[in-house]
């Protein structure tokens, strides 16, 4: 895939990209904390055109460190993927590249990594991926990998050091690896701190949890991933920030020593929230979860509520010694942006308007 033309309104660029984990170590603690966005490539032209059109006022906006592009749900979007990752780059933005390894062969990654390559794009986030449209459990497409492990040792083994390389880790367990309690009393301390409550659709409940022999498990999975080159870890979404700082706690005791970067979901809307959460089976705190029903029905009061509280949790990870915050952006601005302007990370202090009225923005972290 060759690179697009660049505009004039463009980012000349005439050297690969940094290295995230360079910019990381090369980071003053002492100043204001750094900040990434992630993104997720629309399924329709007109979608990634108008996500296109976001691009270059968000990176003002955040002064974003990177600016993550997933491969899409299932593998759907790949060709979308990569354009909107060279655009990235044109734009200003450090991209961080999502590859997995659903519907995917090997020499269809070793093809991305070399268009990736050919085009300055030096960070790559090594994913298993979810499983196909359809398809209820994933399974390896022949030709393909097994697990975000093997493309990380495939990176390394073909590029050598050159990629900077980022795998996911669960603070909870993998989905996968969540079941149903029957009784909380047979739980441990730390099961119950990371233990979650599906609602179903009778209206039930369901105690759910990653026992602590396949989070045990889950670790040493993610340590190998650590030692096969991985240089930081992104984590999937939580809302509960003690989770978080188990969760590093848990990390170190293993070994794992590199970056672990808090994954921090924008709260864009109710509906979404509810789906989202018992479909990952995430652990919601019981004050969030009475914020988020008393607004409910009402679109501006919840996206106000999702910087509100967005602000909350980051200042608590800050707090707690997270090296960063990354954000799941869903897209969209207003909340992620409401989210900075109340740390004081925006860089641009006009005022949002959230629940119909203006947002002032609060006095940057002394952290």
């Amino acid at each position: 895939m060759a690179a697009q033309e660049v505009n004039m309104d463009m980012v000349e660029l005439s050297e690969a990209d940094p290295k995230i984990i360079d910019l990381m170590k090369s980071h003053d603690p002492t100043g204001q904390p750094w900040r990434a966005l992630e993104f997720f490539p629309p399924r329709t032209a007109s979608g990634v055109e108008n996500l296109k059109k976001r691009l270059t006022r968000m990176k003002e906006n955040s002064g974003c460190m990177y600016a993550d592009i997933t491969w899409g749900a299932g593998g759907t979007t790949s060709d979308a993927t990569m354009d909107i990752a060279i655009t990235l780059r044109n734009y200003g933005h450090v991209p961080n590249m999502h590859l997995t390894c659903t519907n995917i062969i090997g020499s269809k990654v070793k093809e991305a990594l070399q268009t990736a390559k050919e085009n300055g794009i030096r960070n790559i986030v090594a994913l298993r991926g979810d499983a196909p449209e359809g398809q209820e459990k994933w399974a390896a497409t022949e030709g393909g990998f097994n697990c975000g492990e093997d493309l990380v040792k495939f990176i390394r083994e073909e590029h050598g050091d050159y990629f900077g390389i980022s795998v996911a880790g669960y603070p909870e367990g993998h989905p996968d690896k969540i079941h149903a309690v029957k009784n909380e009393a047979t739980m441990s301390e730390s099961e119950k701190g990371r233990s979650s409550l599906q609602t179903n659709t009778d209206g039930t409940k369901t105690l759910s949890v990653c026992s602590d022999a396949d989070f045990s498990d889950e670790l040493d999975y993610l340590k190998a991933k650590v030692d096969a080159g991985a240089d930081f870890i992104i984590t999937q979404m939580f809302f509960d920030v003690q989770v978080y700082l188990d969760f590093v706690t848990a990390c170190r005791a293993k070994g794992i020593m590199v970056p672990v970067v808090p994954g921090i979901m924008c709260l864009n809307a109710y509906g979404g929230f509810c789906k989202m959460t018992n479909m990952c089976k995430t652990r919601v705190p019981a004050d969030l979860q009475k914020r988020m029903d008393a607004v409910q029905n009402d679109k501006d009061a919840v996206k106000a509520l999702g910087a509100e509280f967005g602000a909350e949790m980051s200042e608590g990870l800050l707090k707690g010694g997270a090296p960063g915050l990354h954000y799941y952006s869903l897209n969209l601005e207003v909340v992620v942006m409401g989210i900075l302007e109340r740390l004081g990370l925006k860089k641009k202090l006009e005022s949002l308007v959230l629940n119909g009225k203006v947002d002032e923005p609060r006095v940057a972290l002394a952290i």
